[in-house]
């Protein structure tokens, strides 16, 4: 099965039911699909072939929708790029893609057309709004190719060819392409919808931008399953998304850390006001216990999954919600039709309790990155089986006795101080528990004395103070005296990623250029 088959098969067994509300527009599963069949013969006209690469650079909107399954539908391989891109960086993963196209909207005109002045292979560029001049490409706009013709089939390809390229944020060098055939992501999608028990009847708000792959599987899962997708630009007014919640009846709703801090510091939110959230999903970082506990409160009928996952292989792990209050540090085991181990530096697997890198095999682990064969012979190496590569995660993890596992930190993460090995999550999460602390990051200074002291850097809710004697009291209350940081420091807000999470290496260089 390919990816754009969700969509019409979900058009055939509901064509009049709202797939999609967004952007001032409540577009039904039929309109959708024949919006996107449009759109992929304007690619086609206009030379877009099977295997072409279609960069998706927009705002949640629906024609991000409607270019993604449209691309799909070309035949072509579809790239999600986040809209606060910058030009330079833009203009790089075209050209690494060699992308022969690019989708996008008359508010970023500018950027696209700075960063195909130092491109060559893009020869078409669609924009949604008025049409702009001044780009080095065809320029056309996106409802001329919503007025093609469609009626002329395309043979878009098969299931083995490649769905999507995701690119990595970059944090520790150029970003690099994650290659998903649409086998991988199909898997993804089923495994996940699976244990989410996700039906047509699932109405799914969404704040997380489609180019982050938690975001952009929200569109390709409801599409599966005939749910109707809520597609929101961000969560930066909080109480506007929480009455649409409301208004829509949302049964569902993706978060990351960030936004649930933002929740827990809402004070006119009212436990059990949600009845029809039927759960919560979280991943890109662990929820602190202390948070996950605060939710359930707010949202006592709600089932909380806590998750994780990577965009090489989309989602690793999932805890089943009755699970939260035995395991609230725990990611949970390994999504259906997937198996995880730990490994220790040599491949081996260990038992429970042991600290190593976590191993991921299943369907829907990625081919690779593309065209960095460096790259990817350090995450895809031989498996169990002379047939198949697993995904080395670059992940520590441990096991408990029932094959729980518990995210420990990245591998180059971990600090050494006293002797001791320190996972700044674990100092992280007692950070978290205390209240009024918003956001943290535990780093490594050098010291003297210790080689690396732990340096905690937090960000406080408003009209909360806090001063570092009262945060390292409550740390030497929950810590080792090893983990208990030597320095705090107070800051307005943390840097982070366009997904809402915490980038730890940037505090680490700041604090090392002060």
């Amino acid at each position: 099965m390919r990816v754009e088959q969700f969509l019409a098969e979900s058009a055939l067994r509901h064509p009049d039911k709202t797939a999609l509300v967004a952007g001032g527009r409540r577009i039904s599963f039929r309109e959708l699909n024949r919006e996107a069949d449009r759109f992929a013969a304007g690619l086609a006209r206009r030379g877009v072939t099977r295997g072409d690469r279609v960069v998706v650079f927009m705002e949640n909107r629906w024609e991000a929708v409607v270019a993604i399954f449209g691309a799909l539908k070309a035949g072509a391989v579809f790239s999600p790029v986040n809209p606060s891109t910058k030009p330079d960086k833009l203009a790089y993963i075209l050209n690494n893609c060699r992308a022969a196209a690019i989708v996008s909207q008359e508010r970023l005109a500018a950027n696209v057309a700075a960063a195909l002045a130092s491109t060559s292979t893009v020869r078409l560029a669609v924009l949604a709004g008025s049409a702009v001049g001044g780009i080095a490409a065809e320029t056309a706009s996106f409802d001329d190719l919503l007025r093609e013709d469609a009626t002329k089939a395309i043979d878009p390809g098969i299931d083995i060819d490649l769905a999507m390229l995701v690119y990595t944020s970059g944090s520790t060098g150029a970003p690099k392409g994650v290659m998903m055939t649409h086998q991988n992501v199909v898997a993804a999608a089923t495994s996940i919808t699976t244990y989410l028990e996700n039906t047509a009847d699932d109405i799914i708000l969404n704040v997380l931008p489609i180019s982050f792959d938690y975001g952009l599987y929200q569109v390709l899962m409801a599409a599966q399953v005939g749910a109707t997708l809520i597609l929101e630009k961000n969560f930066a007014f909080p109480q506007a998304v929480l009455q649409r919640m409301a208004e829509e009846r949302v049964t569902g709703f993706p978060i990351v850390p960030t936004i649930a801090a933002l929740i827990l510091q809402l004070k006119d939110l009212k436990p059990g006001a949600f009845r029809h959230l039927r759960y919560l999903t979280n991943t890109a970082a662990a929820l602190p216990p202390a948070h996950i506990a605060r939710l359930q409160e707010l949202f006592p009928e709600t089932r909380i999954f806590s998750m994780y996952g990577l965009t090489e292989c989309k989602r690793c792990t999932w805890l089943p919600p009755e699970e939260l209050s035995h395991r609230p540090g725990s990611v949970g085991k390994a999504i259906p039709n997937t198996e995880a181990y730990v490994v220790d530096e040599e491949g081996r697997r260990v038992g429970p309790g042991v600290v190593g890198e976590l191993v991921i095999r299943g369907p829907h682990v990625m081919k690779g990155y593309w065209e960095d064969e460096t790259a990817t012979a350090r995450a895809l190496r031989p498996g169990p089986y002379a047939w198949e590569k697993v995904l080395y995660t670059g992940d520590l993890f441990r096991m408990d006795e029932e094959g729980f596992l518990y995210f420990v930190g990245r591998k180059d993460d971990i600090i050494k101080t006293r002797g001791e090995k320190v996972s700044p999550k674990e100092v992280e999460n007692v950070l978290y528990a205390m209240p009024g602390v918003r956001e943290a990051a535990v780093v490594g200074v050098p010291d003297p004395v210790l080689g690396m002291a732990l340096k905690a850097v937090l960000a406080l809710a408003p009209g909360v103070q806090l001063t570092e004697q009262e945060v390292l009291r409550h740390c030497a209350r929950h810590l080792e005296d090893f983990m208990v940081p030597r320095h705090v420091e107070f800051r307005a807000e943390l840097p982070k990623t366009d997904t809402g999470k915490i980038r730890r290496s940037e505090v680490q260089v700041e604090l090392a250029d002060a």
